[in-house]
């Protein structure tokens, strides 16, 4: 095999959770290469985290002028979709280009095409073989399958974040993240009906219940149709217009829309990797990978959301990535991964935000705790923006006095939260928060009022 087709790493997929292992190797003086089907960038700088919080920032905007309205702002908003849109292809446009262009500057080969493995050190790429002495996976996930009639006419999240004209009337099937923060997306740029089907008692089902239940109602508040225990059968198309028939307890209903979104969920994207001749083994939540995040192939590493490993998380991936890239490059299992608190946030209006155990959690583990929970419009940081829909809900340690976890809503919860997680990374108590002094009035100047 000639010298251009073979290498010392191979890094499958141009995301957070590969391009900074090839970064790495290359600066070690490997021979890298790496491998994409879609552009560079990955699933949070094309497809998710940044163009969807662009499109937020914008809706923002409608969220003060209703918030304020009678309080002194005089504003008539509403959102150009077209405009909004290009807005946020200033962004996502020019990323795979510039990360290409680094890879580059680096000596790192880049390759676009969709790569499978044919043995344990050996890839194929648009009918090229390419070997290497070692590999690292990082292709991310993909919208679950449904297996549903009509499930080829569904939109995905990707598909929404690039539409020309913002549709009248739009249906997001699932209750997750994704679902929730695009509805709310689409209810402020001018949407005349927004529904949202989510098959279980509750939407985002793994934050704390007593939250889901305020932004449900912040949700209603809006103009959005939640649906709860509404469970998709079949999408239908007439012309330009989309039937969705679902079952509730009471029984069949559709619905009549011009898009269909699929916001069920993500799964692992490996089906197309062919990992058994690699001798990397897998599950439904992804590859296996060791605390090292080594796959049973011990050439082979993984990270990110393809890896069944930490939460599917942007930053978790680079975590993992890093710990991948330095146990490549020494050789040897040296370092392992450890995952501090990890919060996450629904970028809806208003945030909601999670770190560390929620009740249920916390009283399986027979821990005992006091609970701090109030709802909080009445606070002067709500009060100030005209939030009418703020709360948080602090469980704290009996006897130890440390957080075991925050959950917040309102205005400031992915910052505040932030906050919470570096106090419980570095075990700081209940009493140690309120000691600090915050910059006031700020959100942060909140925390020690919530312990």
């Amino acid at each position: 095999m000639s010298d251009n087709k073979s290498f010392d790493l191979i890094v499958i997929g141009g995301g957070t959770g590969g391009n900074g292992v090839a970064r790495m190797a290359a600066d070690a003086g490997w021979k890298v290469a790496s491998i994409d089907a879609l552009p560079f960038g990955g699933t949070c700088a094309l497809r998710g985290c940044d163009p969807k919080k662009m499109l937020i920032a914008v809706t923002e905007g409608i969220d003060w002028a209703r918030n304020l309205s009678g309080k002194g702002l005089e504003a008539q908003t509403s959102v150009d979709w077209a405009d909004m849109i290009a807005f946020k292809r200033t962004f996502t446009d020019a990323m795979p280009g510039r990360i290409e262009g680094g890879l580059e500057k680096a000596g790192i080969t880049v390759l676009h095409g969709e790569a499978r493995f044919t043995g344990r050190d050996k890839i194929e790429v648009n009918g090229e073989i390419l070997s290497s002495r070692n590999f690292h996976i990082a292709t991310g996930a993909r919208p679950m399958t449904l297996n549903i009639p009509g499930e080829e006419l569904l939109a995905t999240s990707t598909d929404f974040l690039e539409l020309p004209e913002r549709p009248d009337r739009v249906v997001f099937v699932g209750g997750g993240f994704i679902a929730m923060e695009f509805a709310h997306i689409s209810k402020r740029a001018g949407a005349r009906e927004v529904t949202v089907l989510e098959m279980m008692e509750r939407p985002l089902g793994n934050f704390d219940p007593d939250l889901v239940g305020i932004l449900s109602e912040a949700t209603a508040d809006l103009g959005i149709d939640l649906r709860t225990e509404a469970k998709v059968l079949k999408i239908e198309k007439d012309g330009s217009d989309f039937t969705v028939t679902y079952k509730t307890p009471e029984g069949k209903q559709t619905i009549n829309c011009d898009l269909v979104v699929h916001a069920t969920g993500r799964v692992p994207n490996i089906e197309h990797l062919n990992l058994e001749a690699a001798g990397v083994e897998y599950g439904r939540k992804g590859i296996k990978v060791s605390p090292y995040m080594r796959t049973t192939n011990s050439a082979i590493f993984a990270a990110g959301d393809c890896a069944d490993s930490g939460p599917n998380l942007t930053p978790v991936s680079a975590n993992e990535g890093r710990i991948a890239g330095k146990n490549l490059l020494a050789g040897k299992d040296e370092r392992a991964v450890s995952y501090p608190p990890i919060p996450s946030v629904v970028f809806t209006l208003p945030q909601l935000s999670s770190v560390g155990l929620s009740e249920a959690a916390a009283r399986d583990k027979g821990l005992a705790f006091d609970t701090h929970f109030e709802k909080t419009a009445g606070w002067y940081s709500s009060l100030r923006v005209g939030a009418r829909y703020s709360a948080y809900k602090v469980l704290v340690e009996n006897g130890t006095g440390h957080i075991l976890g925050a959950h917040l809503i309102g205005p400031g919860a992915e910052e505040q939260i932030n906050l919470f997680a570096m106090a419980m990374g570095a075990g700081l108590t209940a009493n140690r928060i309120k000691g600090i002094i915050f910059a006031y009035p700020s959100y942060a100047s909140d925390i020690s009022s919530m312990v």
